[in-house]
């Protein structure tokens, strides 16, 4: 009897498409992740999540007989390159600067287990627990409108700005003109990154600083792939082969000779702040 039975469950296995890293399938109303270290505290997380009333992340529900992490399938589209004009909208990319804040926010009163496990390593100040991956094809879309995140594995603790930074880079996008993902003007990236940081209400100390740290996060994901790459890991090295970590080295490139533009844009006719 069990055996025919995991043979219709494989049958009904659907593998989602995604960033291209995991093999992540959806059965039924559930999604199958392969799980890691952090995956507990991940879970966790999300547990959080739900009891401070964020509603844009799936819940957890354990793991399966092969020792897969079981999350909610969340209803709806999630975008894929090329993307689809709403993505690129002013709209999104408020609404979803909005959402990232309202889930920083909840995770302000995240307690951590003491032997909490993280993808990345926690980056002071740890202010909130960052997603880690905040991209198109990380934001399940329902009408056109981004309404959850989904993919928490690179979660960790970290300054706001960073997440920001780099849902930055992928939203906006801070893209140099040779790459092909939606080019736009330097003038055009500088409106659409003001407008992202006003939807956050970001600081203005983070705000000064938030181009230098979208160069830097890009850094980051760099030597990551590469020291995954040297590691074994296929995906990362497909990656690698693909030309991905030579594309985001030009964008950080092209982000640092426009930093002083992007700032100049995102300090613009802001309320002075009060002295003490």
């Amino acid at each position: 009897m069990t055996a025919p039975q995991r043979r219709d469950e494989e049958r009904d296995e659907e593998v989602l498409a995604g960033g291209g890293v995991n093999h992540v399938v959806r059965i039924g109303s559930t999604v199958r992740r392969p799980v890691g270290p952090w995956t507990r505290t991940v879970h966790a997380l999300l547990d959080h999540l739900q009891s401070a009333g964020f509603a844009g992340a799936p819940r957890a529900h354990g793991f399966d007989t092969e020792g897969r992490g079981i999350l909610d399938f969340l209803p709806g589209s999630v975008a894929g390159y090329p993307l689809p004009d709403y993505v690129r909208s002013d709209a999104t990319l408020q609404a979803v600067a909005v959402m990232l804040r309202r889930y920083h926010d909840a995770t302000v009163s995240f307690t951590p287990a003491e032997d909490a496990s993280w993808y990345f390593p926690g980056r002071e100040p740890a202010e909130v627990i960052c997603h880690g991956d905040v991209a198109p094809y990380n934001c399940v879309f329902r009408d056109e409108r981004p309404v959850a995140f989904i993919d928490f594995d690179t979660a960790h603790p970290g300054p706001r700005i960073w997440d920001l930074a780099y849902a930055a880079y992928r939203f906006v996008p801070l893209t140099d003109p040779g790459n092909g993902d939606f080019t736009l003007p330097v003038e055009e990236q500088a409106r659409r990154l003001r407008l992202l940081a006003d939807a956050y209400q970001l600081d203005h100390k983070d705000r000064a600083a938030l181009a230098d740290t979208a160069r830097d996060r890009l850094e980051h994901l760099v030597r990551h792939m590469h020291e995954q790459a040297d590691a074994g890991n296929a995906a990362f090295a497909e990656h690698i082969a693909a030309g991905h970590d030579a594309l985001y080295r030009t964008d950080a490139a092209h982000i640092a000779r426009h930093s002083s533009a992007f700032t100049e844009a995102l300090m613009r006719n802001l309320p002075q702040r009060r002295s003490c």
